[in-house]
């Protein structure tokens, strides 16, 4: 469950594949990535490490083949360090850099497991995210680059070497000037597509302890599964 989220909305961000394009065949393996679009996430990724904390709240749209009306969802997500919390409207998930907290808010469910600095667990913070592109699973490239409300935007796509990633196209789309993430557009094997998209961004505040982590007395009915290993 804790892994499906980060599947469905961050981890999309670099886990995903790019649409066929001409002489897209020619990337085969993460060397033959594109310098430019490396140069691209560098920036981001020294932007957003260089912040205190991040919060920034989302929308997220969901559209599924055969259905006549999209899926709307909006969240929000703070980090600060190895902490974060992202919050969508049935379920929050809360890290304090030891315990993670699935809460399902309509089950009356919370989950708890062990925080893990390792890509192979699933368990990655939002901006653990950004350094996914360094290792050796993944091929991306910068494919357009345009202008969209008086700014410049850069599309970069990626290719996972696993032919059988359930995704086959994502798409990140960077404001030029300032380096920040607009908009991820994955597509799913399936046609279904999903559009994160950011509303309002801020950086360097300060925030409780309490806020990334999850106690009893916020929900005393609530059935808590403790998976955590000492």
């Amino acid at each position: 469950m804790l892994k499906s989220i980060f599947s469905g909305l961050f981890f999309g961000l670099f886990a995903l594949a790019v649409s066929a394009q001409p002489g897209s065949n020619q990337y085969t393996k993460a060397s033959d990535s594109d310098p430019e679009a490396r140069a691209v996430l560098e920036k981001v990724k020294a932007k957003y490490e260089a912040y205190q904390s991040v919060e920034a709240t989302f929308n997220l749209t969901i559209e599924f083949p055969g259905a006549d009306e999209k899926e709307e969802q909006t969240g929000k997500m703070i980090q600060q360090g190895k902490q974060y919390r992202l919050e969508l409207p049935s379920q929050h998930l809360i890290c304090d850099g030891k315990s993670i907290w699935l809460y399902l808010k309509e089950n009356k469910e919370v989950q708890i497991n062990n925080f893990e600095e390792d890509e192979e667990s699933g368990f990655l913070s939002p901006m653990d995210m950004l350094r996914i592109y360094e290792r050796e699973d993944y091929v991306y490239v910068l494919s357009n680059e345009y202008t969209e409300a008086g700014k410049i935007v850069q599309d970069i796509e990626f290719k996972p070497l696993d032919a059988d990633s359930e995704y086959s196209k994502l798409r990140l789309s960077v404001d030029k000037a300032s380096s920040q993430i607009k908009r991820i557009k994955a597509f799913a094997k399936d046609g279904s597509r999903y559009t994160l998209t950011l509303s309002t961004f801020k950086t360097n505040l300060s925030y409780p302890a309490g806020t990334f982590s999850w106690t009893k007395t916020q929900c005393p009915d609530c059935y808590v599964e403790d998976l955590r290993i000492d």
